[in-house]
C-alpha cells in the first residue's frame, strides 16, 4: 500500500511539472516554470531582435526594439575630463588638471582628458551672430606645435575650398585649363576669403560657429575636428591673415589683434606632468 501511494505521488508530481511547462499553441499562452530564471521577461537592452515569448508590442505605447537601441546622451551632458577645462584660463590650468588627475584626494580617480566640450549655440542666423559677439578669446595659447597642427588640419579639411593662403581660391574654384582638359572648378558659391577685412576684424566666434554647423553650402565639421583641433585651425587662419599684412602671429608675438590669441607656453606639458605625477599616497606606500 505504501509503495502504491508513493508511486501515485511521484506520478502526480511528474504530471504537474510536465503540465507547468506546456508550450504555447494557438490561443493558449502556454506555461513555463519560473520563466524569469530562464530568460528575461523585460525587453533586452542589448538586443535588436524581438523576443518571441513577449508578445505585448502591439498593445504597448513603445516598441521594445526602439527602447533597446543605443541612444545619444541627454543634451548638455558633459563627460568627466572634458576639454572645457582650458576655459579655466592659463592661471587655472595646473589646478584644474591636478583635480582631474586625483591629486587632491587619496581616493580620487585619475580622469583622462577627452576631446569633448558642449556648445550652447543653435544653428540659426541669430545664434551665429550671438556666438560671434560672445566667443572672442581662443582658449588655447599660440604655440609652434599648435600652428603646425592647425596647418595640417586646415590643408586637409579647408584648403580645397578656401585655398592654401586662405584667399578663397582653393582647388574647387580653379580656372579652366583647356590644354590639360581641365574644365576648372564648378563650385556653386565662392568660398569665404579670410583675407578680406570683414573676416580679419571678425571675432573668433564667427569661425568657430561655422566650423560647428557650416555656412551656406559648406557643411559642419564638428564631427571631424575635436574641440582643440577647431581652435588650432582658427589659430592657423589668424596666422594666414597676419602674414597677408606682414604681421607676426606665433608663440612669440600676436601683432594682428591681442583678442584673437595669446602667445604662451603649450598646455600639453602641464597635462603630461599631471599624468606622470605619482598617485596620492604613492610615496607613503613605498616606505
Amino acid at each position: 500500500m505504501k509503495h502504491t501511494i508513493k508511486h501515485v505521488l511521484i506520478a502526480l508530481v511528474t504530471a504537474a511539472v510536465i503540465y507547468s511547462c506546456s508550450p504555447s499553441r494557438g490561443e493558449r499562452t502556454g506555461r513555463e516554470y519560473m520563466p524569469d530564471m530562464a530568460h528575461s521577461i523585460a525587453y533586452e537592452v542589448q538586443s535588436y531582435a524581438g523576443y518571441r515569448f513577449n508578445t505585448w508590442d502591439s498593445a504597448s505605447t513603445f516598441v521594445r526594439k526602439d527602447l533597446s537601441m543605443p541612444r545619444l546622451p541627454v543634451a548638455g551632458t558633459i563627460p568627466r575630463g572634458y576639454a572645457g577645462v582650458f576655459y579655466a584660463g592659463e592661471e587655472g590650468y595646473d589646478a584644474t588638471l591636478a583635480m582631474l588627475h586625483g591629486k587632491h584626494s587619496l581616493n580620487a580617480v585619475s580622469v583622462p582628458m577627452n576631446a569633448h566640450v558642449p556648445y550652447y549655440y543653435q544653428d540659426t542666423e541669430e545664434e551665429r551672430l550671438r556666438a560671434t559677439q560672445e566667443i572672442r578669446n581662443n582658449p588655447f595659447p599660440i604655440t609652434a606645435k599648435g600652428l603646425a597642427t592647425g596647418k595640417e588640419l586646415y590643408d586637409i579639411n579647408c584648403a580645397i575650398c578656401h585655398g592654401e593662403k586662405g584667399d578663397g581660391a582653393g582647388y574647387l574654384v580653379r580656372d579652366p585649363d583647356p590644354a590639360k582638359g581641365d574644365p576648372g572648378g564648378k563650385y556653386p558659391a565662392a568660398p569665404a576669403n579670410f583675407l578680406l577685412d570683414t573676416f580679419l576684424i571678425s571675432a573668433n566666434g564667427r569661425f568657430y560657429h561655422s566650423i560647428m554647423y557650416g555656412k551656406n553650402v559648406m557643411g559642419g565639421y564638428s564631427d571631424k575636428l575635436n574641440f582643440e583641433e577647431r581652435w588650432q585651425v582658427i589659430h592657423y587662419i589668424r596666422s594666414l591673415q597676419a602674414s597677408s599684412k606682414s604681421l607676426k602671429y606665433d608663440e612669440t608675438a600676436n601683432e594682428l589683434n591681442p583678442e584673437f590669441g595669446k602667445p604662451g607656453k603649450p598646455v600639453a606639458p602641464a597635462a603630461q606632468a599631471a599624468d606622470a605625477a605619482p598617485a596620492p599616497g604613492a610615496a607613503a606606500q613605498k616606505r
